[in-house]
């Protein structure tokens, strides 16, 4: 099983993460932008990954990071 951590960038010191310190692949995208597409907001340089790439297609292709990515836009 492979991990991802999400983090939603509100402001310089001001972020909401999900998932842990040592996940395959770390996503950041600003909240200004979580309401685009992931796979768009990628392939724009908007939502910003490390780590391995197979993992970031996958959640991609999946809809979790779509998912994962509005909840922590909208802090619930």
């Amino acid at each position: 099983m492979h991990t991802v951590q999400y983090r939603v960038i509100f402001s310089k010191t001001d972020e909401v993460v999900h998932g842990p310190d040592d996940a395959d692949v770390v996503l950041r995208i600003a909240a200004k932008d979580a309401a685009l597409n992931p796979s768009l907001a990628f392939m724009t340089g908007k939502l910003k990954a490390q780590g391995r790439t197979g993992v970031l297609f996958g959640v991609l292709s999946s809809g979790e990071a779509e998912a994962v990515i509005a909840r922590l836009a909208s802090r619930s």
